[in-house]
């Protein structure tokens, strides 16, 4: 034993006489609640006066929930310390983040300072709605987090708690329970932090084990993983022979592309074909060859590997038949079970919110009668007062995955509705205007194959995504002529993406008028 260690055993521990202020940040269904009843349950049990609170966060995951513990040792004939009620900036011992995004959310607002803070952090994403609602790549940066976190904090401790507790078959609080044990901010033996597990009676085992876990990943040692089971790939298409045969012909005509082509072009058709069929896969393909028939290996074929992915993204459009095919295939059912974490023997409800617009029921008829009533004001006024009205449909029911599989099952009815033929003539006139380009300005026509990013999503995102578009094209139009056009058409893209307003691309074009 040597001498520092024998001086540390002989003083006592100055944290056992002072008030301990520790914060959790975690969002709904990550136990943020149980592992606050843990740490209130450890303290109480070696002697502690605690009080613990709660400020929630708001919905939909624009923001964590914070719960607050203050505790600190009874005295005899003392009386108990007055606790607050709330962190305070530069007054926080330890700051625990179920989530890398809480915390940056916890450096920002000065809960985790140099001079004394343990920050304890899980380096999983769980995307917050401000991440979702950007129309282009939205998601923060966590290198971004990282970084502010090492200079912030006192103490740093990250890692994938999220995986280490899933590897345990538990949650997330859990791990971080063993974290905190594992970072000895707290005075208290590992036993101590056990015992409040079991003394919980519920999950004990799973807890524990994700409790080990998380101890291990505080002091570096290895995170368990969950684990993945093999998905075993059929070693034949099945299906009818007909339709095998058709699959097999269009696999050749990818296979018969340049490699840059091909590799975009492969996924793109399987997205499409999924989407209607393998005459609809061999359309695409059409498309792709018009491309690349003007393309050439000076570019490395830029354009028509370009275009590969978004002439799918614009042919497997979302409309009605496609949101209620996906909603009713056995794979979501799967998915919404294992985010819930539920067995076997768990029942789930799923209730889906509906919200049909006049415009996406007039879009299931047929194209020219749709037509007709689309550009009738009071019939769409009618269509409106009828369908606009928000619903709760239980697709875990007979009755609710009856009508959504029913239709889903319109895909062979689609290509006779006016949506379709809609896309079709938008698809057609974006191609042409990019093609328009060829062979003067390739540059140019690359870039305006870029702006169908700006399109996606379904309804109102659509619509919006849509206008963006338009207004894009306008601008690129200005810009046309110039030898740095592309170079500005990428620009006024990029700031569609940046907001779903489109106030950034508002400047943009008014600084493209400016000099145009």
């Amino acid at each position: 034993m040597n001498l520092a260690t024998e001086l540390h055993q002989r003083q006592p521990d100055a944290r056992l006489d002072q008030i301990i202020k520790l914060a959790v940040m975690a969002v709904g269904g990550q136990g943020g609640g149980v592992l606050t009843g843990w740490i209130e349950s450890l303290a109480r049990a070696q002697g502690y006066a605690v009080q613990a609170t709660s400020v929630a966060g708001v919905a939909q995951r624009t923001g964590a929930t914070i719960y607050y513990i203050e505790m600190a040792p009874r005295h005899p004939g003392a009386a108990d310390p007055v606790f607050s009620l709330a962190p305070a900036s530069g007054d926080v011992d330890i700051l625990i983040a179920a989530e890398m995004m809480e915390a940056g959310r916890a450096i920002i607002r000065g809960f985790v300072t140099p001079d004394r803070t343990t920050l304890i952090a899980s380096t999983h994403r769980a995307l917050a709605v401000s991440e979702k609602m950007t129309p282009g790549d939205g998601i923060a940066d966590a290198d971004e987090v990282r970084a502010a976190a090492e200079i912030a904090a006192h103490r740093l401790i990250m890692a994938d708690m999220e995986a280490a507790a899933a590897g345990a078959g538990s949650v997330i609080s859990a791990s971080l329970f063993g974290a905190l044990a594992g970072s000895g901010a707290l005075p208290f033996d590992r036993s101590a932090f056990e015992d409040a597990i079991r003394a919980s009676g519920k999950g004990v085992e799973a807890s524990l084990r994700a409790f080990a876990a998380g101890i291990d990943a505080a002091q570096g040692g290895d995170v368990v993983a969950p684990a993945v089971e093999s998905v075993t790939v059929p070693a034949e298409i099945t299906g009818p022979a007909k339709a095998r045969h058709a699959w097999a012909a269009l696999l050749a005509r990818v296979e018969a592309m340049p490699a840059p082509v091909a590799e975009m072009a492969l996924p793109g058709l399987r997205k499409v074909v999924d989407f209607q069929d393998v005459a609809y896969g061999a359309a695409y393909l059409d498309r792709l060859d018009i491309i690349l028939a003007q393309d050439t290996d000076e570019h490395a074929f830029e354009l028509t590997r370009e275009a590969a992915k978004y002439i799918a993204n614009a042919m497997a459009y979302d409309d009605i038949i496609r949101v209620a095919d996906l909603k009713t295939r056995a794979r979501r059912s799967g998915r919404i079970r294992d985010e819930m974490g539920a067995g076997a023997a768990h029942l789930i409800q799923v209730t889906e919110f509906l919200h049909p617009r006049a415009e996406e029921i007039v879009s299931l008829l047929p194209a020219r009668l749709g037509a007709r009533i689309e550009g009738s004001p009071t019939w769409m006024a009618r269509i409106d007062r009828l369908f606009n009205k928000g619903r709760r449909l239980r697709s875990d029911s007979l009755r609710g995955f009856t009508m959504l599989y029913l239709v889903g099952g319109l895909r062979g009815w689609r290509l006779r509705t006016l949506r379709h033929r809609q896309e079709m003539a938008h698809l057609q006139r974006w191609l042409d205007t990019a093609m328009a380009h060829l062979p003067d300005h390739y540059g140019m026509a690359v870039e305006i194959i870029r702006c169908r990013r700006l399109i996606k999503g379904y309804s109102d995102t659509h619509a919006r995504g849509c206008a963006k578009f338009d207004r894009v094209l306008t601008g690129a139009a200005l810009v046309a002529h110039r030898a740095d056009g592309p170079d500005w058409v990428a620009r006024l893209r990029e700031a569609g993406l940046q907001d779903e307003d489109g106030k950034a691309l508002d400047g943009a074009l008014q600084t493209v008028r400016s000099f145009a």
